[in-house]
């Protein structure tokens, strides 16, 4: 079969589709007429051109409101991406909220949301992050253990940027709903490719990208939900207009929104194929790997229960910067591009119990819509060759 021996690349196989995913062309073609003829300010109150730009912005509301659960489309907030959401969420909260200081998180959250619960830790604020066990899962029961009466948010990714691993948020939602407590999701790397429902799954506060499901950079949104008892109040992060209820002035990026809104759209048309496909995929990478290296591969984050695109091995006896540089024509990485320009190993990996070589001698193969079963053979080969040259120590 010619999958079985493919040609080799004419460009770099791309597998790092965590980092960010190319811009869908059907994406594109729904945000053409925004970037041309329909150019107008949805703040524009007073012409046609300002009136089309805001009928965009808010039909475009109305579906990603339909598609993420949120009843009320006037719940989500435009943002620049899942960093600002996040900061916005955490750091919006503990201003509103000055009599609680209690912040709950996970040791492997993405820098995005350690960052600002560390800020407040040095402003004054309690924070507990929450260990992992060695799959990269974190408990229910752990989050309940950790909640006390000052406790003002708890803060699980939906799925890990780095692992993989599906957080059982559905639970953890229903756990802080009973408690009264808000719940905040990076749902950055989950919305689009597992089942998301923000209301059935408790989540108060939730944070989406753009640029990670085929749509556009620079666009994103937080959930922040505005009905039932104990809605969380947040204070804004920047002012000037007003726009976004108060929450996030600056005016609207109307091309960007509807591609996003798009861009989910496709994603959760496709959703269920797509990852059987992807893990049909990412499947059989493992098994070229590991068949051909036996007893020097290890796989980082549960077997089963992780995003179906995403693969995490570390190599037993492989120095890792070498091996990322052996592997010229294949876009890989070692760990989170958010915390690429700090060296050193995978903070997630050491909190599975990885030890440091052995983290920093780890491949994040993210694969996604564009990637073939060529690509997959291929990509196994050249990681084989580069690990092979590389003689196991001890």
């Amino acid at each position: 079969m010619a999958a079985d021996n493919p040609s080799p690349p004419e460009r770099p196989i791309y597998l790092d589709h965590h980092a960010t995913t190319p811009l869908d062309e059907r994406v594109l073609e729904a945000m053409l007429p925004y970037l041309r003829e329909e150019f107008g300010n949805a703040a524009s109150r007073t012409h046609v051109y300002g009136w089309r730009a805001e009928a965009a912005v808010e039909d475009a509301r109305e579906r990603l409101g339909e598609m993420l659960g949120a009843r009320d489309p006037a719940e989500l907030v435009f943002t620049s991406g899942a960093t600002e959401s996040n900061n916005l969420a955490i750091l919006g909260l503990a201003e509103a909220r000055r009599r609680k200081n209690h912040l709950i998180t996970v040791e492997t959250e993405h820098p995005s949301v350690l960052d600002p619960c560390r800020a407040l830790a040095r402003r004054g604020f309690d924070l507990t992050e929450l260990p992992v066990d060695e799959t990269g899962a974190v408990s229910v029961a752990r989050v309940e253990a950790a909640i006390r009466d000052e406790t003002l948010l708890v803060s699980v990714m939906a799925a890990n940027n780095e692992i993989g691993v599906l957080s059982p948020i559905r639970e953890i939602g229903e756990l802080c709903r009973d408690r009264g407590i808000p719940f905040h999701s990076d749902a950055a790397q989950a919305a689009g490719k597992i089942e998301l429902d923000v209301d059935r799954d408790g989540l108060d506060l939730c944070s989406v990208s753009g640029h990670k499901i085929y749509g556009p950079k620079g666009i994103g949104l937080l959930r922040v939900r505005k009905t039932g008892r104990k809605r969380p109040r947040l204070e804004p992060r920047q002012y000037g207009g007003g726009h976004e209820g108060g929450l996030r002035s600056g005016t609207l990026p109307v091309p960007l929104i509807v591609g996003l809104a798009r861009a989910l759209e496709l994603c959760l048309e496709e959703r269920e194929a797509e990852a059987e496909r992807l893990g049909a995929l990412r499947d059989r990478l493992r098994r070229e790997i590991e068949t051909a290296l036996p007893g020097r591969v290890l796989l980082n984050g549960d077997a089963a229960r992780r995003l179906p695109g995403n693969l995490n091995l570390s190599f037993r006896g492989v120095d890792g910067d070498r091996l990322i540089a052996d592997l010229a024509g294949i876009a890989v990485s070692s760990g989170s591009a958010c915390s690429s320009a700090e060296p050193g190993p995978s903070p997630v990996l050491l909190a599975l119990g990885r030890e440091p070589d052995l983290a920093k001698a780890s491949l994040r193969f993210g694969l996604g819509r564009g990637t073939t079963l060529e690509d997959v053979i291929w990509a196994a080969r050249r990681v084989v060759e580069a690990v092979g040259r590389q003689a196991p120590s001890g």
